[in-house]
């Protein structure tokens, strides 16, 4: 597997080069990438004993074969409960500032820790279970302490979530159409139609508002929350109701921080769900508002959307192009984006910039997904 990250990230793994169009990957003072640390990270993200079956690892819904998503509305745990939101992709979140569609971890060591001890993801009652089960492997005992020079008794999540933390800030990947045309001078690159959406991108489409191009690297997100009228519906008319509830329920909880009470939350009720940022600041005008996510391999990762919802790449264009909703005849969300209003593209128009989303796909994506 750690020759298989090596291929994906186009560079080596201790490196400063990112891939074309990317920025260097940081990396925490408090976690340094080592070669050991990273085979470590990425035997603990495939093992399934850290579940409540046995059978859910973070690979189940981050699968390497399918740009590391699911490719699910929304992710199925343990027993194959549903939770409220659709799996992101690991690819580039080594530089995402926030984790998790509403942003409730700063890093993506804290983001690992979440999932197992979610009774709708791994279904365990606490991290018990896994610190057993690593303390008790021998592979994991000699590999723990080469990494970070600790007996097995002494073996802590911190431990485990630096050494997944480490192998997932291996999984970046650009050099994509768009990157060799824009940052390479490849003009040859992209075909017609994807630098008319190229254009339409940048211009009449307003989409680098917000997921940005910038002059030697682009990301694609601006790293922000924005509601943009998606899910709205589950709640509308009782957004104040919705909020209110839950604040009481968080603020009477005693026995988890808050923020894992919202990791609860959001996953087991579709309509906490919705509330969005909201659910972690307590401001109001973040009701709804979930994070940009990066467009990059968007052609791999459908469905789309926190909740999954939208199925296609052309469902999404139309979207946006009826002002934050799937038909121009539905209703508006109260707390929507100001950015979000009618584009009025043409037919051609959409096509083309389909087209330039597909020109995001980095080639050893594209490839992991043929297999």
């Amino acid at each position: 597997m750690l020759r298989y990250i090596l291929l994906l990230s186009c560079i080596p793994i201790l490196a400063a080069t990112a891939p074309l169009g990317l920025p260097p990957v940081p990396v925490p003072e408090n976690n340094p990438q080592t070669p050991e640390k990273i085979a470590l990270g990425d035997k603990l993200y495939h093992d399934k004993r850290f579940s409540a079956d046995g059978k859910v690892s973070c690979a189940t819904c981050h699968d390497e074969n399918k740009a590391f998503t699911d490719n699910l509305p929304v992710s199925k745990g343990f027993r194959d409960l549903k939770g409220t939101r659709n799996a992101p992709t690991v690819i580039n979140s080594a530089y995402m500032k926030t984790l998790f569609w509403d942003g409730r971890e700063p890093d993506l060591e804290g983001q690992s820790m979440q999932p197992p001890i979610n009774p709708v993801e791994g279904g365990l009652p606490d991290h018990k279970p896994i610190l057993q089960t690593i303390q008790s492997d021998p592979e994991y005992q000699t590999a723990f302490k080469k990494v970070f020079n600790v007996a097995a008794t002494d073996i802590t999540m911190e431990h485990v979530s630096k050494a997944i933390a480490s192998f997932e800030r291996t999984i970046i990947a650009g050099n994509s159409p768009f990157d060799q045309y824009q940052y390479d001078g490849n003009k040859e690159a992209l075909t017609d139609a994807q630098i008319r959406g190229l254009d339409l991108f940048r211009n009449k489409g307003r989409c680098v508002s917000c997921h940005l191009i910038e002059e030697t690297q682009a990301l694609f997100t601006d790293n922000l929350f924005h509601n943009i009228g998606i899910g709205f519906k589950k709640i509308q008319g009782k957004e104040d109701e919705t909020a209110r509830v839950f604040l009481q329920k968080k603020h009477a909880e005693k026995n988890m921080a808050a923020k894992d009470f919202v990791d609860v939350a959001v996953l087991s009720d579709e309509r906490i769900s919705e509330l969005g940022r909201f659910a972690v600041t307590e401001n109001p005008t973040n009701v709804g508002a979930f994070k940009t996510s990066t467009l990059r391999n968007i052609e791999l990762t459908a469905p789309y959307m926190h909740d999954g919802s939208l199925e296609t790449l052309e469902d999404v264009v139309d979207f946006y192009n009826n002002g934050g909703r799937v038909k121009e005849t539905d209703p508006l969300s109260n707390f929507l984006a100001g950015g979000i209003r009618p584009l009025n593209l043409s037919d051609e128009e959409k096509a083309d910039l389909v087209s330039f989303l597909k020109a995001l796909t980095s080639p050893e994506i594209a490839k992991l997904a043929k297999q």
